[in-house]
């Protein structure tokens, strides 16, 4: 398995994934995205791939605090194909992102996850994973 920095060979791919987190999404989309992500330096997206195939993405933004002194960067995607789940993939995904938010000198790295009942398994991979459960998030659209 080898974790590395998505490119925009890895579109298709992406959208496939989105898919799975639940957010159906086309190729073309995929592309529009992947494009505004990738010139936002803010962002940084990771894939993994598994015997030649990307089976799973972390995507993670920076921001400055505004109530402590420094950095963090913030998990806003995670999601691992569900014909590979169980074999370690997600939490490499995880150890290589806590190392790149490290380099950039991030004090912290914190995550959302939604509060539905399927959502479950994965908050007890995050606490798995060393992470605590900090707040209730809040969300509005606004279009």
């Amino acid at each position: 398995m080898e974790i590395r920095k998505a490119t925009s060979n890895d579109i298709p791919e992406l959208a496939s994934l989105m898919e799975q987190l639940g957010y159906p999404t086309s190729v073309e989309q995929m592309r529009i995205r992947f494009s505004n992500i990738e010139s936002n330096p803010s962002y940084h997206t990771l894939v993994a791939e598994y015997d030649g195939k990307v089976v799973g993405m972390i995507g993670l933004c920076t921001g400055v605090f505004y109530e402590l002194d420094g950095s963090y960067v913030r998990i806003v995607a995670l999601v691992v194909d569900s014909n590979y789940r169980s074999k370690g993939i997600g939490r490499k995904l995880i150890e290589e992102a806590e190392s790149w938010a490290k380099r950039q000198g991030a004090i912290s790295i914190g995550v959302n996850s939604g509060n539905r009942t399927e959502r479950l398994t994965a908050h007890q991979f995050y606490i798995n994973m060393g992470y605590e459960q900090k707040s209730i998030g809040f969300a509005k659209k606004i279009i």
